[in-house]
């Protein structure tokens, strides 16, 4: 396909291709139909899910416009909230007093690197937000309160 006729909108009944998305109804399990989102590029559809029958219980209802635009708003949700757990896989937080009463924050950060795994831990004065540490740890680092401390070097021995 030629990248002038990749770019142009599709608007069949079983297959849209509009707004970086392509629609497209398939056949499902047990008879019936799904549909599947794709963002244009992406390997993988970013939401699979049932479709309904047309009037002759056999075929499916025709894409519109009023579905495809619900199914992009749906698909662009899911995508979000894949995209906000995996952050959350890389990005964790705890904030704890040391041993002056000081409530510090720490932020631990991992780095997904093949080569170089690795992992950014930096802490914060909780009520200022002046950054006392930062460096780099393992990518392995447990965040625990006692860990950090000994991170910032305030630990009691």
């Amino acid at each position: 396909m030629d990248e002038n006729q990749d770019s142009k909108d599709v608007t069949e009944p079983t297959l849209w291709r509009k707004s970086g998305w392509i629609a497209e109804v398939i056949a499902g399990d047990d008879e019936g139909w799904a549909v599947s989102m794709t963002r244009v590029g992406d390997d993988e559809p970013a939401l699979v899910g049932p479709w309904t029958m047309g009037r002759d219980k056999k075929s499916p209802k025709p894409l519109d416009q009023s579905a495809f635009l619900t199914l992009v708003k749906t698909a662009t949700e899911v995508l979000m909230r894949h995209e906000q757990s995996a952050r959350a896989q890389l990005h964790n937080s705890l904030t704890f007093f040391d041993d002056d009463g000081r409530r510090v924050r720490a932020d631990l950060d991992i780095v997904p690197d093949d080569d170089d795994p690795h992992a950014i831990l930096a802490a914060f004065d909780s009520v200022t937000g002046e950054l006392l540490r930062t460096g780099r740890v393992s990518a392995g680092f447990k965040l625990t309160a006692k860990a950090a401390l000994e991170f910032l070097g305030l630990a009691r021995k």
